[in-house]
């Protein structure tokens, strides 16, 4: 496999000159933090253990919206950060990768679109198969199924675990020196 993006008189990335990763635990907090609103607003309101309230209670409500908003957050930081590596030319903007969410259907292909590419970067950055980007797709897409018909808390924690082996596979991969675009393997 050709890897095209990468400059072949790239520097090794300076840890000071991107962004920092985004801050997961934050993520986390939502997610736990919309498990514990979820089992008040059951003790306050039990008719929604049977479905038959569909509007959850505000403080539900927001928790689970800020969640979501955090995550595309740190979606838009990941694609920041690739558009500022020296010597690589990111096909994808972070206003793009964080857009395309919210396009009905077209978001099922979107989630295993944006994690290719940045599978792309890693993989060439550190020279061999290390992110697998339809791992990441599937776990978002079953954050996408498990938030609204089983557990919004659930769904939220899914979500930032997925972006949390993006975040691994992408410091690994900006630890690693740019290298020429000749010397990497196929894949």
């Amino acid at each position: 496999m050709d890897f095209p993006q990468t400059d072949p008189n790239a520097e090794p990335v300076q840890a000071q000159s991107l962004p920092p990763l985004p801050q997961l635990w934050i993520g986390f907090l939502f997610g736990i933090g919309a498990v514990v609103a979820e089992f008040i607003a059951v003790s306050l309101h039990p008719e929604l253990a049977q479905g038959e309230r569909a509007i959850p209670p505000l403080y539900l409500f927001l928790v689970i919206f800020l969640g979501l908003v955090y995550w595309l957050v740190c979606v838009h930081r990941y694609h920041v950060i690739l558009q500022r590596v020296p010597g690589w030319k990111h096909p994808i903007s972070p206003a793009r990768a964080v857009g395309f969410h919210f396009i009905p259907i077209y978001y099922l292909y979107w989630v295993f679109k944006w994690p290719k590419e940045i599978a792309t970067f890693v993989n060439a950055r550190v020279r061999q198969p290390l992110m697998k980007p339809w791992l990441t797709g599937f776990m978002i897409l079953a954050a996408f199924v498990a938030g609204p018909f089983f557990d919004p808390g659930l769904g939220l924690a899914l979500l930032f675990f997925a972006l949390s082996y993006v975040s691994a596979c992408l410091r690994r991969a900006l630890a690693t020196p740019a290298q020429p675009a000749e010397t990497i393997p196929p894949a």
